[in-house]
């Protein structure tokens, strides 16, 4: 069926957009990247976060320089739930030369092995460090970071629920943008005696090409307002025909593959009752396909992985 769906003929490109509109910067972000540098003084280890679809291009690089370079660092790929296992290996093996300590999660899973192992592991990296002015603390302070809406808020509401037996201490949102600052420190567990600082998601002031921003605006880590639903799903259609990943044919009850964004949106519209009730040019309504509201279904089906297990940098690895 596959090579079937393959022999259709796709676009081998896609159409560049304006690159401002990836661009999403906003002050909270510059503010709290110097509050979180302010804070390193009281930091032992700092856990960074990012989405195991995006690994390599969802990364916010300045990280390494302004934040992770001086203290025992662990990098978390979250949401690995919605990646093919096979991937795994082949992302440890890409990132390995830069990040000794990748451990993979699953937030919504409490028998997550990665959580299992990743206060043992902190403690592990702190006690063989040289924590200079807190080398005489009992407690450790670990500071979390990484991109907006790749779960680090859920990450610190698990772990604590887990080694503390307490309830959310961050607000979670499925939107990017919710933590707008570094918060006071969040206890997690008691023994050994750790606390979690919470970050805002800060993305880098210059995204590197519009492939990438794209990427990151399929993930949710750029506000879908910010690109446009329709933008986003038309990239999203791109990619699922490059790779020949047409799980969205049956999911969708479509017949066939369509590289015409309005032709899938349109379909969409209508299997899901989502319309418009608009005036024509002579004042009488007529019904329209709600094509920003398919957008919307299309994207959560991909970020649900309703859509298939998928990784959206294979090609980088």
């Amino acid at each position: 069926m596959t090579g079937e769906l393959a022999a259709h003929s796709f676009r081998s490109t896609f159409k560049v957009i304006d690159k401002d509109l990836l661009r999403w910067f906003p002050g909270h972000m510059g503010k709290g990247l110097k509050q979180m540098q302010f804070k390193l003084r009281s930091v032992d280890c700092v856990i960074e976060v990012h989405d195991a679809r995006i690994p390599i291009s969802g990364r916010n690089a300045d990280f390494k320089y302004s934040i992770s370079g001086v203290k025992p660092h662990i990098l978390v790929l979250n949401k690995v739930d919605l990646i093919e296992e096979a991937f795994i290996p082949k992302i440890q093996k890409r990132l390995r030369s830069e990040h000794e300590n990748i451990v993979f999660t699953h937030c919504r899973n409490q028998q997550c092995l990665g959580l299992k192992k990743l206060f043992p592991l902190a403690q592990e990296l702190i006690n063989k460090s040289d924590r200079y002015n807190r080398s005489s603390e009992e407690d450790y302070n670990i500071m979390i970071i990484g991109v907006p809406n790749v779960g680090k808020s859920s990450l610190i509401n698990v772990l604590r629920a887990k080694h503390l037996g307490r309830g959310n201490a961050t607000l979670v949102g499925a939107i990017p943008g919710v933590t707008r600052s570094v918060l006071h420190k969040i206890k997690m567990c008691e023994k050994p005696l750790i606390y979690m600082l919470d970050t805002p998601g800060i993305l880098t002031p210059d995204i590197a090409s519009i492939e990438t921003g794209l990427k990151l605006a399929v993930c949710a880590t750029i506000a879908d307002h910010l690109v446009g639903e329709k933008i986003i799903a038309d990239y999203l259609l791109y990619w699922l025909n490059k790779h020949e990943h047409f799980n969205y044919v049956n999911f969708f009850k479509m017949e066939k593959p369509l590289d015409n964004i309005l032709e899938v949106l349109s379909h969409i519209s209508k299997i899901h009752n989502r319309t418009l009730k608009i005036r024509d040019f002579h004042n009488n309504y007529v019904i329209r396909p709600n094509l920003d509201a398919a957008a919307t279904l299309m994207l959560r089906a991909f970020r649900n992985g309703n859509l298939g297990k998928l990784m959206l940098d294979e090609d980088l690895l």
